[in-house]
């Protein structure tokens, strides 16, 4: 299976100072996690999605949650 997001919704996670988002593999859930400082990376680099990045990182290994952060979207 590949990694979809087929659900739009995002919440702030006031916490963890990042943007909560939610992948589906199949039937698998994976929460992402996208740090502020990364946010703004990732507006400043045209043509690398937030959705690009989750899957790279996910593909790295399975996990209950990912959390990206500026230096993923380097």
């Amino acid at each position: 299976m590949t990694l979809s997001f087929p659900n739009p919704s995002r919440s702030l996670d006031e916490t963890r100072n990042a943007v909560r988002f939610i992948g589906h593999d199949g039937m698998f859930e994976a929460r992402f996690f996208v740090k502020a400082q990364a946010l703004m990376i990732a507006d400043a680099e045209l043509g690398r999605s937030i959705y690009e990045v989750a899957r790279k990182v996910y593909s790295s290994g399975r996990r209950d949650s990912y959390t990206l952060t500026a230096a993923d979207f380097r």
